[in-house]
């Protein structure tokens, strides 16, 4: 007799039932997907995070663009600095980025017709900010741009008469 017979039958359907069991793959996605489902929303927050970066990143670029404009309509080296610094919070401000740390350095080369100013923007940002995620830490962006000053812009009658401008 084999093995199988010399069993009892309760032992025998045991068996059968665990084997039918094995078999059954009814609920398993299911299950994959409710283990699966945190990763995949850690994943989504990561991309997300990185996304933001990218973008505050960007918008600093931008920014950096926006003070050498400004800094390149002004007459003397004093207003391109002035001009700079404001421009730079009042573009930060409308992007929605609030630096821990703002500094706007800028480069005016004399300011004469055919120089460039070069503006470099630092902006120190909290990533709990960043991100609305409260992930810790700070991040300093920093973007440079120079804007040449026109070769052909006027004077001012002062300028041409003789006196200071």
């Amino acid at each position: 007799m084999t093995a199988a017979r010399r069993l009892p039958a309760f032992t025998r359907s045991m068996r059968a039932g665990i084997h039918a069991l094995r078999q059954d793959e009814r609920g398993s996605a299911a299950a994959e997907l409710t283990l699966l489902t945190p990763l995949l929303i850690l994943l989504l927050l990561f991309v997300v995070f990185c996304g933001r970066l990218a973008d505050t990143k960007l918008r600093i670029n931008d920014v950096a663009h926006q003070a050498a404009r400004a800094a390149t309509l002004a007459r003397t080296p004093s207003q391109a600095t002035a001009n700079a610094q404001a421009t730079a919070s009042a573009a930060l401000a409308s992007a929605g980025i609030t630096c821990q740390s703002l500094s706007v350095s800028t480069d005016t080369q004399g300011l004469k017709p055919g120089s460039t100013v070069t503006v470099t923007v630092s902006c120190g940002v909290g990533l709990g900010d960043l991100t609305s995620l409260g992930v810790p830490g700070r991040r300093t962006f920093e973007s440079s741009f120079s804007s040449p000053v026109d070769v052909w812009r006027g004077t001012s009658p002062n300028a041409q008469a003789g006196g200071t401008p």
